[in-house]
């Protein structure tokens, strides 16, 4: 057999685990997202809300980010699996504080009021990022 294709013979299940794992810690991290902010931005998102929809973007590139940086960065699944929980945990944290040092957001997001909604999703891609570096040390 080629080598190419014995390479990808073995890499690839490796591959493969490793994607459906970071996706799941995605999943994940969104899901906890949701039951930490005080509004459902997918209920907003339903019925048109272009704010929720813009800082739930904001969400899911800044959890997938550092997400995928740990991945690039682990020496194996379990390594993967610890990066990955403490990537969406900070992130989880870092909108806590974000919300409490901006009061009225919820509010601003619940009204559909853009301005606000870019505000809170450049947050969520700079704390990303930093997290991202952080992990790729």
């Amino acid at each position: 057999m080629e080598p190419i294709l014995l390479s990808l013979w073995s890499g690839l299940p490796v591959l493969l685990l490793h994607v459906v794992t970071t996706l799941l810690l995605l999943g994940i991290g969104l899901w906890v997202y949701e039951k930490v902010t005080p509004f459902k931005e997918l209920d907003l998102i339903r019925v048109g809300n272009v704010t929720a929809s813009v800082t739930f973007a904001g969400a899911i590139l800044g959890i997938a980010i550092p997400l995928a940086f740990a991945m690039n960065a682990s020496l194996g699944l379990l390594d993967l699996i610890v990066w990955g929980v403490v990537t969406v945990a900070l992130q989880a944290i870092a909108y806590l504080i974000c919300d409490f040092v901006l009061k009225d957001m919820q509010a601003r997001v619940e009204n559909n009021e853009l301005a606000a909604g870019v505000v809170i999703m450049a947050v969520k891609l700079a704390v990303g990022a930093v997290i991202a570096a952080a992990v790729a040390g």
